[in-house]
């Protein structure tokens, strides 16, 4: 099946996702902000640059997209009809990506927080920033 865009259109799309500072990691910043934590963002000394970091707690959060870190079962995770043996590829790679960063930092014992794009949607944001704090101070009690 052809792509539904030409060459051009389709290099320009896809070069206007972004990796960072991405809208639900900037509403999961603010949030955590507001509620006094302080954090580094995309931090390149650690495995997979977490999106944010609490060196203090030892605490790293990935905030993945459903859709490019292949969230199973997920409405927002749909292989494309075209070029799907190059995307699953892409995003099966992704995820090893994913596990791999999370085992390396739990045996440096890091802990590891992961919050997914459809779980910030309208209707479970709220619930989801709550159950975030939740497990933060769960993770971190002395």
């Amino acid at each position: 099946m052809a792509d539904v865009h030409s060459k051009e259109i389709r290099s320009f799309n896809m070069s206007r996702i972004k990796g960072k500072d991405t809208k639900p990691e900037m509403l999961v910043r603010k949030f955590l902000f507001s509620k006094g934590l302080r954090y580094k963002l995309h931090d390149k000394t650690l495995p997979g640059k977490p999106d944010i970091v609490f060196p203090k707690y030892k605490t790293v959060l990935f905030i993945h997209g459903c859709f490019w870190h292949g969230h199973e079962g997920c409405k927002y995770y749909v292989v494309p009809k075209t070029k799907t043996e190059w995307w699953l590829t892409k995003i099966n790679g992704n995820i090893r990506k994913d596990a791999d960063s999370i085992a390396r930092l739990q045996q440096l014992g890091w802990k590891v927080i992961v919050v997914w794009e459809c779980e910030l949607k309208p209707g479970k944001l709220d619930d989801t920033l709550q159950n975030l704090m939740k497990t933060f101070k769960q993770n971190n009690e002395s």
